[in-house]
């Protein structure tokens, strides 16, 4: 049954909303991380977006602002029984739009991670293509870790959120300082010569474990990262989403036996942030960037 468009209202999210977005992207098959809602909220409270008729959620989008910076879309979603309804397009996605327009400062860019089946609509607002980010699964196997390695918690945290905004390209401390500190999960750095020159992060999630990010300066020290946060996830499967354009990424996810099962293509509205890519192995989320 279709939708009267007139009724159609898109409002800020309250935060149990996003427990239904959630809810909503595991159906997907995006498989969220367990405690990942309350950090993602508490990232920007003002940043997620509800579409609704007759009070009913048909809708959901995301517009995260890291200190106006820097936007990302994500969590766009249309119930399935109401999709070919042009909630999703034009309606929502002019609302996150404007948002972007209205909460980021003149000239600053916003990233998306969207499936593949919606990059020729995300094209037609205005979204260039960057690069395939992929996700890669595979099992968790046992690994000693190498002496370098170190709990992140041992790390002065000044230099971890310098290494991760040289390749997010933005800080995010907010969103951060949680992150690093997963419950059920492992964040570890990689330390030589005093200098951080690695960090990875990986949480449990509804089926198995996501390591995100990985951040390496060479692919040895990424290979290290990967083979003791996948020690972590012993048995259970393990997931990576590695962006395409990182050869040395994708060699180490054959490494390690993972395959391809899902991806999403990175597009930027305005200038792509001049990132690192060579030193990114895995991306932290699709859902915040």
């Amino acid at each position: 049954m279709f939708l009267p468009m007139n009724e159609l209202s898109i409002r800020q999210m309250r935060r149990e909303d996003l427990d239904t977005a959630v809810a909503w992207a595991a159906r997907e098959g995006w498989n969220p991380g367990l405690h990942d809602t309350p950090v993602f909220w508490e990232t920007d409270p003002e940043g997620y977006w509800a579409a609704e008729v007759g009070g009913e959620l048909v809708g959901t989008g995301s517009m995260v602002s890291y200190g106006g910076e820097y936007g990302f879309i994500g969590f766009f979603i249309v119930a399935p029984e109401h999709r070919h309804e042009r909630i999703g397009f034009p309606h929502l996605g002019q609302a996150l739009l404007k948002a972007a327009r209205e909460r980021l400062k003149p000239g600053a860019a916003v990233g998306i991670d969207g499936v593949f089946a919606a990059q020729d609509a995300y094209a037609r607002y205005g979204f260039t293509f960057s690069h395939r980010n992929l996700r890669m699964e595979g099992t968790g196997k046992a690994s000693t870790p190498a002496g370098y390695l170190t709990e992140l918690s041992m790390v002065p945290y000044e230099m971890v959120a310098e290494y991760d905004q040289r390749h997010f390209g933005y800080a995010r401390e907010v969103f951060l300082r949680p992150w690093i500190s997963p419950p059920a999960g492992l964040a570890l750095g990689a330390v030589r010569d005093g200098q951080l020159c690695g960090y990875g992060v990986v949480r449990q999630c509804q089926s198995g474990y996501k390591i995100g990010p990985l951040f390496a300066d060479d692919a040895r020290i990424a290979d290290d990262l990967y083979g003791a946060l996948s020690d972590r996830a012993f048995g259970e499967p393990v997931y990576l989403d590695t962006p395409e354009s990182n050869l040395d990424a994708l060699e180490l996810a054959q490494r390690h036996g993972l395959k391809e099962v899902f991806g999403c293509a990175r597009m930027y509205l305005g200038p792509a942030p001049a990132l690192p890519w060579a030193s990114i192995y895995g991306v932290t989320t699709f859902e915040l960037g």
